[in-house]
């Protein structure tokens, strides 16, 4: 309760219970009136008391203005009380108010712990209201500094208990102060930067995987959101550069999760899109970031200088770090990426340190540059939002974060190489991890009793090839898998009692085969002949009738037929990856 209901006569002013404390010259809330004053104020006695020299430093404007008007008689409230020792005069405390003559003697004083309990009270009252109210506009300032974008896909409500795929893009576009000299003068803002961020279900790992913007491939059919609030839908173009799908045609950055998706088969549920002034005012918010390199760098392209070995870098310079392409490797944009993975780990190990955590000025600075500097979809495009999915993904461990690099060949189509192709053999078993929530790091995994009790459904006898009955249906894989699988299966693995089922809706993130209790033995062997996960299996309660067969569901993961839907336990040895807790000296 506060001053306006606690320990107070039925209609006394709240002002009137603030009063002086002459050991620390500040006033407090008093919660307990002692007792009445002896007599009347008058204007005169107002007007006397407010010549005399006061301190103020503590009272609340309204009870300083409470105070100088007329007391009525009515009112019984205690005065204002002089708690100096006995023969000591006004003159012997500086700025305090004279007690006016005629009041009645004070009771015997209360112990320390109760006046502690007292004045202790009061300023956390007083703190909480002045406290909620600046949260309160602190939350409106960050709230109105948040871009966002509506974007036709993702996903919306909570991200709790399941895997998380974060779009993080930086465009090329020079918006803002200062950046006139960088990126392409008249761009439209491509995917200059990109990097899907998985977070697995059980949020022990993460893999942070860069996109190279001069990979050629396929951009999809994409809708965009209308001011009016309709959608036009932007016609895809077959094998171009990555970056072309933000920007190029009036593309959105829901045109560039669309394409990701085609290209990993993951289902992107949030984007967060930066300029350039995001590097220089996230770099500086956190104090610098740590950075090393291998050997003196100056770069004339980028204006990057700096020593052999650690520095730190913030701004300017942490822009042009990550900008430089001239200073490592092969000068190429694959080295580039390595270096801005080298920062972005560095960041995160900034971010999460005790340095950052514990400092006040630090945090406001990082959540006032990140709000500014970030553009985001609607479905996180608000602080309540943004708060909710940092606080779902703060348990993930940096040493746990894995940044690595899409696996890519050179253009074969060209002469004088430029561009990039995926290299399947490498890229489809690093994309079956991350569907899989597989993670490229030694994690320890949370071994649940679901968890093991699904893996159970894989154990037991099996039936033979020629007693599996199912049918097979496409639910989101490419085109006539349906077909190829079921003639995969009745030619090669003996599988005769199978059927082409047709399209299924929606659209599945993972194939799936549901079948009756009775049919487990053919489950088994149906998930054994296809490489299916324990995960894809979906046993219903009640036995199958007659010729009744299980249902196959090709989802979005399934590739071809024999080709193992079941993720890898270890990505292939030669990818490049780096563990966001681990230093890294760019070469």
């Amino acid at each position: 309760m506060d001053a306006h209901s606690r320990g107070r006569a039925e209609d006394m002013d709240p002002a009137d219970q603030w009063v002086l404390n002459p050991e620390t010259g500040n006033y407090e809330l008093r919660l307990n009136p002692s007792g009445p004053q002896s007599r009347d104020r008058s204007p005169s006695d107002s007007d006397s008391d407010s010549s005399r020299t006061r301190r103020m430093d503590s009272v609340p404007p309204q009870a300083s203005r409470r105070r100088s008007q007329p007391q009525t008689p009515s009112r019984d409230v205690p005065g204002q009380r002089s708690r100096r020792a006995p023969g000591s005069g006004p003159e012997n405390l500086r700025g305090a108010p004279q007690t006016a003559p005629g009041r009645r003697k004070r009771k015997q004083q209360k112990s320390r712990r109760k006046k502690a309990l007292l004045w202790t009270g009061g300023v956390t009252a007083f703190v909480l209201v002045a406290g909620s109210t600046g949260a309160y506009l602190l939350y409106q300032h960050f709230n109105a500094n948040i871009n966002k974008i509506d974007v036709v896909g993702g996903t919306s409500g909570s991200t709790k208990n399941r895997a998380v795929n974060i779009l993080l893009i930086g465009t090329d576009k020079r918006t803002g102060k200062g950046n006139e000299g960088y990126g392409d003068k008249g761009s439209v803002g491509h995917a200059d930067t990109n990097i899907l961020f998985h977070v697995s279900k059980d949020r022990t790992n993460a893999t942070a995987l860069s996109i190279p913007r001069d990979l050629i491939t396929d951009i999809p059919d994409c809708q965009i959101k209308q001011p009016d609030g309709s959608t036009k839908t932007i016609p895809g173009t077959p094998q171009v550069r990555f970056n072309t799908s933000l920007g190029q045609d009036s593309r959105d950055p829901g045109c560039t999760m669309k394409t990701v998706k085609a290209i990993t088969g993951l289902t992107v549920d949030h984007f967060m899109m930066a300029d350039f002034n995001a590097i220089k005012t996230l770099s500086s918010a956190v104090g610098g970031v740590d950075v090393c390199v291998a050997h003196p760098v100056d770069d004339k392209e980028s204006h990057l200088k700096l020593p052999a070995g650690k520095s730190k870098v913030e701004g300017e310079q942490a822009l042009a770090f990550v900008r430089t392409r001239h200073s490592f490797g092969n000068q190429g944009d694959l080295d580039r990426i390595k270096v801005q993975q080298q920062f972005l780990a560095s960041l995160i190990r900034k971010m999460t340190s005790g340095d950052t955590l514990s400092s006040p000025t630090k945090l406001y600075s990082l959540a006032n540059s990140a709000t500014k500097a970030l553009t985001v979809d609607s479905g996180i495009g608000s602080i309540d939002h943004l708060k909710s999915l940092a606080m779902d993904l703060k348990s993930v461990n940096p040493k746990n974060v894995t940044f690595t690099t899409l696996p890519v060949l050179d253009n074969p189509a060209e002469k004088v190489h430029a561009t990039v192709v995926v290299n399947h053999a490498q890229a489809d078993p690093l994309f079956s991890m991350m569907r899989d929530d597989v993670s490229l790091t030694e994690v320890k995994k949370k071994k649940s009793e679901a968890a093991s009790k699904q893996a159970a459904l894989l154990k037991g006898k099996q039936a033979n090839a020629s007693d599996v009955r199912v049918k097979v249906l496409n639910g989101g894989a490419v085109a006539g898998s349906a077909q190829t699988t079921l003639t995969w299966l009745q030619n090669t693995e003996g599988v005769l009692k199978s059927e082409n089922g047709g399209n299924y809706k929606p659209d599945l993130a993972k194939t799936t085969l549901t079948y009756a209790p009775n049919q487990a033995d053919q489950a088994r062997k149906l998930a054994d002949l296809m490489g299916l996960p324990a995960s894809a299996l979906k046993p219903g309660t009640k036995d199958s009738v007659g010729l009744t067969p299980m249902t196959l569901v090709l989802g979005a993961d399934f590739k071809a037929a024999g080709t193992p839907i079941t993720a890898p336990a270890k990505a292939p040895a030669d990818i490049q990856k780096v563990e966001a807790d681990k230093t890294v000296c760019s070469k």
